[in-house]
């Protein structure tokens, strides 16, 4: 494993035209950061941000005029579909691309066996590199983000020049292994914040302060970055959208693919699955993960009911 930071900038990764697709609550942050960086980038979304237009960032209303300005695009989706519906066709990012070597950078977290699959059916002169991101909001504004590359030697050193102002990148491996990464990742995250939620409600059934419970074992082995971002929520029962729930449901999916895949037997992840399932279900998606106190309160005020 290498780990790769600003050091490693090269003229050439100086001389790349970036751009960023998907501005939602980590692209933009992001997005800004490599404005602030680099003092250029070219940016394409649903919809214009102002902000970073009128810091300078060159607005590109298709995804071809998005392709003809850049030499390197990141990408910000919530999943593969949303970019591969705009990647073909006249208005498409590749028809903008023409004949050019160009570098995908595909920040979003998805199935590392969709990853490599779409990587084999573009153009040789696509080159892909696979860079899901971890640290959530808070990260992405701070430009703290734990940065996951899959790919070539070649093409993740040049992901890591060009990321770097977002985070610490890291290559894991061949493309694909960002996401294999990611979805360790989101296993933690999803076994951390449902405990985080059960726990904050058992405590305030029983008479115990939250606030004083998680300010003291927060210091402790129970303490953690995902504590420390969601503890006042927890505390507040405070669940409005930051990071969305639903979208674990899609990630633990992932993980239990490559779980499949490598012929590992989990015992939590079954358990994760479901539980976020229900949370869905219960209409909670889109709710911030958070709502894992709000989920324990439902299903414990159900259970006395019946």
């Amino acid at each position: 494993m290498t780990q790769l930071d600003e050091e490693t900038a090269t003229p050439a990764a100086t001389d790349v035209r970036l751009g960023v697709w998907g501005l939602g609550a980590m692209g933009e942050p992001m997005a800004q950061h490599l404005l602030t960086a680099r003092g250029a980038l070219a940016v394409h979304a649903r919809r214009e941000r102002p902000a970073l237009t009128d810091a300078g960032a060159h607005w590109a209303p298709t995804a071809r005029e998005l392709g003809a300005a850049t030499d390197a695009v990141l990408v910000m989706l919530p999943d593969l579909p949303q970019l591969e519906q705009h990647l073909e066709g006249p208005d498409g990012l590749l028809a903008g691309v023409g004949d050019r070597d160009f570098l995908l950078l595909i920040g979003s977290t998805s199935s590392p066996v969709g990853v490599r699959e779409l990587a084999d059916r573009l153009p040789a002169r696509i080159r892909v590199v696979d860079c899901p991101v971890s640290g959530g909001e808070d990260g992405a504004k701070a430009g703290r983000l734990s940065i996951m590359l899959g790919g070539s030697p070649a093409d993740t050193d040049l992901a890591a020049a060009l990321l770097a102002p977002c985070g610490t990148p890291v290559r894991l491996g061949p493309l694909g292994a960002g996401e294999v990464a990611k979805a360790c990742n989101q296993m933690v995250v999803a076994a951390t914040i449902l405990a985080l939620g059960e726990a904050t409600e058992l405590a305030a059934r029983s008479d115990v302060d939250p606030a004083a419970l998680w300010a003291l074992l927060g210091g402790g082995y129970a303490g953690s970055n995902l504590l420390e971002s969601r503890r006042e929520k927890l505390v507040a029962g405070d669940d409005s959208p930051s990071g969305v729930a639903g979208y674990m449901v899609k990630d633990l999916r992932f993980a239990a693919d490559v779980a499949a895949a490598t012929g590992t037997r989990p015992a939590l992840l079954p358990a994760l699955r479901d539980a976020f399932d229900e949370i869905v279900e219960r209409g909670l998606g889109e709710r911030d993960i958070a709502v894992t106190r709000r989920f324990t309160v439902e299903r414990s005020d159900t259970d006395e009911a019946n």
